[in-house]
């Protein structure tokens, strides 16, 4: 529900606006990402008869930051977001595949821990920057919209429903690009719709904290952004100041 106290702004003044928390809510956003997919994207996991990737543990909550990002500030400002988390995405595979490409010095007898840790193939590196582009894209927009089309209420809905459709394009790309041939495809098909389904709980389960961090950061940004006048392009320019 929207606060008659915040002042209801459109995306494209959203856009322009000077906010307070902003860069910080966007360096945790980038941060969380970042780890996420450095240290559990790779790994198999099987906890209670579930196979899923290990990184789903954190990873999700890079989407609750995602969804905060939307829902407080705007898509415009939350497209600047994706774009610094791709860049960074393709920072950290570049330099991963430099490091490890290097020749050991003598005496050093870590290289093969390293490789395993930091040298993922090509395949996984394009298909998790891929996956993220495409899912926080739909993801934002999906909420954006819903936002406007419910007046600002029910965050529950479009937090929750904007993960269903962000996160099923997210494993769509993700899992047949990087481990079609090398999985079967029923260990494929089984962890992505597994790991889909776990991040929408997640997302639910997080319901509670995203109210709380988003009632809290409108109250202090004094604001409420609705995407009324926006241009959804992922590669729109963005307002001048």
């Amino acid at each position: 529900m929207t606060d008659p106290q915040l002042s209801r702004i459109d995306g494209t003044s959203g856009a322009r606006r000077h906010f307070r928390y902003f860069d910080y809510v966007m360096a945790s956003f980038v941060a969380i990402l970042l780890l996420s997919n450095l240290i559990g994207a790779s790994k198999l996991a099987q906890v209670g008869g579930f196979t899923f990737g290990a990184g789903i543990l954190f990873f999700p909550v890079s989407y609750v930051i995602g969804d905060v990002l939307t829902e407080v500030y705007g898509y415009a400002n939350a497209r600047r977001c994706v774009w610094m988390g791709f860049f960074a995405m393709v920072f950290m595979a570049f330099m991963s595949f430099v490091v490890v490409a290097m020749p050991p010095a003598p005496g050093w007898d870590g290289q093969a821990a390293y490789e395993s840790v930091f040298g993922s193939t090509w395949r996984i590196v394009i298909a998790s920057v891929a996956a993220f582009w495409a899912g926080e894209f739909v993801n934002s927009f999906v909420l954006a919209r819903m936002k406007v089309l419910t007046g600002g209420k029910y965050l529950w809905s479009r937090t929750i429903g904007s993960t269903v459709f962000g996160q099923a394009v997210d494993s769509l790309i993700f899992y047949p690009v990087a481990f079609l041939g090398i999985w079967t495809v029923d260990q494929v098909l089984t962890v992505m719709v597994t790991n889909w389904a776990l991040k929408v709980a997640w997302e639910a389960g997080l319901t509670p904290l995203t109210y709380i961090v988003v009632g809290w950061l409108k109250r202090r940004e004094g604001a409420d952004v609705f995407d009324t006048d926006t241009d959804f392009s992922p590669f729109a320019k963005a307002p001048s100041v």
